[in-house]
């Protein structure tokens, strides 16, 4: 299970706040949250505080959305490393 919340919008900046875990079904969920944003020019900011583990499918959308301008703010050593690797 994954909790997705947008959790500020100042100006062109939105913060989407993560907790659980990013695999399966709720990566397209993610994804879902996060093209409105990312697709209209706004500075998109993940918070990755609350999760756990990414699975293969969550990495490639981090590294999509990382080249999308998306930044990834808070990953655990272990959830950087994923992402990293």
């Amino acid at each position: 299970m994954l909790k997705i919340e947008v959790a500020g919008q100042t100006g062109g900046r939105v913060t989407i706040r993560l907790e659980g875990r990013m695999v399966g079904p709720w990566v397209k969920e993610v994804q879902h949250a996060c093209e409105p944003y990312v697709g209209n020019g706004h500075l998109l900011t993940l918070d990755f505080s609350g999760v756990s583990f990414v699975d293969r499918d969550g990495v490639t959308l981090c590294r999509t959305l990382r080249q999308r301008r998306a930044e990834l703010r808070n990953c655990s050593p272990f959830v950087k490393e994923q992402i990293n690797a």
